[in-house]
């Protein structure tokens, strides 16, 4: 069971968790259920939303899923996770997945997921399943202000583009994920945990150097707060949400021009045709905007850096007639005598 010590005191971090969450949802009751791992975080975000359903209603449940990567511990992940929502006074739902399994099913490798893609998939797949059989209209998750400055800072450090330097949305763009602790810091989360004498589970891959994200948390982040900015975290947040609220609006002229240029096809497939398409007048960043548009309505958006989104351009702008490129999530670019097909072998995710 995990145990620390925080610089934030109790009290602060219990106001500051229940500000949190007040903006973030504001005075609606809809049905909500909690992704809980048995983690800090998401067991403060269980306790915190259950004070407030005491107030206004709305908790239905408390979901797991159960990855089987880590075999006893992972099911004892489970066992913590349901013990704590009988004390909670709230149902819990759980579902077990096989990330490995969706892995070795990929028909190549570069339709291949890593496993923690496949087990990201797998794992947003069961809580929109578990939360239709609770009643649950929402799906709160226990992201942080650190998960949402690792974001910003490793895609950066991957080529992402503008959109990318968003990091986590306070939403899913279908609505069915909220995530009411983006603007909590973890140090508060601990600090909440400790005045409230909540217990939770470790997961030793959260300090796994083999993970860049482990990395950028225990070593890269801390170094670099010390070495040029102590409010550092504060500043990469400040970044994501100036990008969100600029993407936000720009975002409905990109969808009239995604709306003019794209055709859907009857198997879900999407074609820009040479006529919608002027190679000579289109700006670069509106082209990458569109681009990105595609793949989010294919599924696939989170899976493409700013790289793959340069070469969809390009071969928009110059790829020939019988050539096809592939991207990662399963998408394929080809090209006939009437302009360039976008299609994916996967299904797009489904809604709450």
């Amino acid at each position: 069971m995990g145990r620390a010590s925080s610089s934030v005191t109790r009290a602060q971090s219990s106001s500051r968790v229940a500000r949190a969450i007040e903006r973030a949802l504001g005075v609606a009751s809809a049905p909500l259920a909690v992704a809980c791992s048995g983690g800090v975080d998401s067991v403060v975000l269980a306790h915190a939303l259950r004070a407030r359903a005491a107030r206004r209603g709305g908790l239905v449940a408390l979901l797991h899923v159960n990855h089987g990567l880590r075999g006893a511990e992972s099911d004892g992940d489970e066992a913590s996770v349901a013990r704590l929502a009988q004390s909670l006074g709230v149902p819990f739902a759980a579902r077990r997945v096989d990330p490995r399994a969706l892995v070795a099913a990929a028909p190549s490798s570069r339709a291949r997921p890593t496993l923690q893609e496949a087990a990201r998939r797998l794992r947003a797949q069961a809580l929109r399943e578990l939360a239709r059989a609770q009643g649950a209209r929402h799906v709160a998750t226990a992201h942080t202000a650190n998960d949402q400055a690792e974001t910003v800072l490793l895609r950066l450090l991957r080529g992402s583009g503008p959109e990318g330097l968003g990091g986590i949305a306070e939403r899913s763009a279908d609505g069915c994920f909220v995530r009411p602790l983006l603007a909590v810091s973890r140090a508060e989360i601990v600090a909440y945990a400790e005045r409230y004498a909540l217990a939770w589970r470790e997961d030793p891959s959260n300090r796994d150097p083999r993970y860049a994200r482990a990395r950028l948390r225990h070593d890269w982040l801390p170094a670099l707060a010390d070495a040029f900015n102590p409010r550092l975290l504060r500043a990469l947040c400040d970044l994501a949400e100036a990008q969100r609220r600029e993407s936000e609006w720009t975002a409905e002229r990109v969808e009239r021009e995604a709306s003019r240029r794209f055709r859907s096809e009857p198997d879900g497939g999407l074609r820009v045709t040479d006529e919608d398409w002027d190679a000579d007048r289109t700006p670069d960043a509106l082209a990458r905007r569109l681009a990105r548009v595609a793949l989010h309505r294919l599924g696939a958006g989170r899976d493409v850096s700013r790289a793959h989104l340069d070469r969809i351009v390009a071969f928009w702008r110059t790829g020939r007639p019988g050539r096809r490129i592939e991207l990662p999530g399963g998408i394929v670019l080809s090209r006939d005598r009437k302009g360039v097909r976008i299609a994916t072998r996967l299904p797009p995710e489904a809604g709450c």
